[in-house]
């Protein structure tokens, strides 16, 4: 369980990156969020297209009769919730992206990342039969007062209490949570590269029309290389890489621990922008840092003793 819980906290330290890029890349170009979020599952979907047919004769060559090694062999029991996974990505996709941009990221980041293991401990028990214990609970609650901290370090940025992007930020939160519980349901049966290629295919598939109905790829001509070059990056790194990471962590990891252990994102968020933007973060901001971490490594090391994570011996090449 160890090995997959340091494959989500790498998956969460990729997914850092994207706001660093995005953040030049928004500051040099009339590039829109929500085609940036298109782009970045376009880019990635070829390196899941190769990486799956690879995958997929490994597991053939292994065994001819192996459960998910072909897309013709998955049923409508086994494609149903990997849809759901590329629906509840387009959908936090958008919702977060507007809840930053209609209350401030310091308070759609709380709201979105610190509400999800919330809810993924009330409902893993029901829906996935996983019953923290009381070190994971304390776990949680640490690890959201860490979040808090880190995220509201900075009262100047954290931005404005607007309903409207609350609630943007709520939703986000929901679809989050959904996100989590359905992708350790859907990967103890299906191989990893598979689950990511119909997860984000279909993301791109709800994205594609928003995008051209809402002119999101107008003056995208006007990219120069470079430009390109940080879409690129987002969509093979934080992308491609981060979430096969976070899909191959989950085979193994409870969804309570890992929602928890996803809170380290806005930790290592911070840590890109002190090192990178020379951003200051501020004493709260650091205390919430290590409170954040302890409780993390708390959770990781002892949390998931008692959880009643289902056992899976599926084999995958990540």
């Amino acid at each position: 369980m160890i090995r997959g819980a340091l494959l989500i906290a790498l998956a969460a330290l990729l997914w850092a990156t994207t706001g660093i890029v995005a953040k030049s890349l928004f500051t040099g170009t009339e590039l829109q969020a929500i085609t940036l979020a298109f782009l970045r599952l376009a880019t990635a979907l070829p390196f899941f297209w190769l990486l799956m047919r690879r995958e997929q004769q490994q597991l053939r060559n292994a065994d001819a009769n192996a459960p998910g090694s072909s897309l013709r062999q998955l049923n409508l029991r086994s494609l149903v919730p990997l849809a759901a996974l590329g629906l509840f990505q387009a959908i936090y996709q958008g919702s977060y992206l507007l809840a930053v941009d209609l209350t401030g990221a310091g308070i759609a980041t709380l709201i979105a990342l610190c509400l999800p293991p919330v809810l993924v401990v009330i409902l893993a028990a029901p829906l996935l039969g996983e019953k923290p214990g009381l070190v994971t609970i304390m776990a949680l609650i640490t690890a959201v007062i860490g979040t808090t901290m880190l995220v509201l370090s900075d009262m100047d940025t954290s931005g404005t209490l607007r309903l409207a992007g609350i609630l943007m930020a709520l939703l986000a939160a929901l679809v989050y949570t959904g996100f989590t519980l359905t992708s350790r349901y859907s990967s103890t049966g299906t191989s990893v590269f598979t689950t990511a290629f119909i997860c984000f295919f279909t993301a791109a598939l709800i994205l594609l029309p928003v995008v051209v109905l809402s002119g999101g790829f107008e003056g995208i001509q006007e990219l120069e290389l470079r430009h390109w070059l940080m879409v690129a990056f987002i969509g093979i790194v934080p992308t491609c890489i981060g979430y096969v990471c976070f899909f191959a962590g989950m085979k193994t990891t409870p969804a309570t621990l890992s929602s928890i252990i996803v809170t380290l994102e806005p930790l290592f968020v911070a840590l890109l922008a002190w090192i990178i933007l020379e951003e200051v973060l501020g004493p709260i901001g650091i205390a919430g840092a290590l409170i954040l971490t302890a409780a993390v490594i708390v959770a990781s090391l002892y949390g998931g003793k008692s959880g009643a994570a289902p056992k899976d011996d599926t084999q995958t090449s990540a």
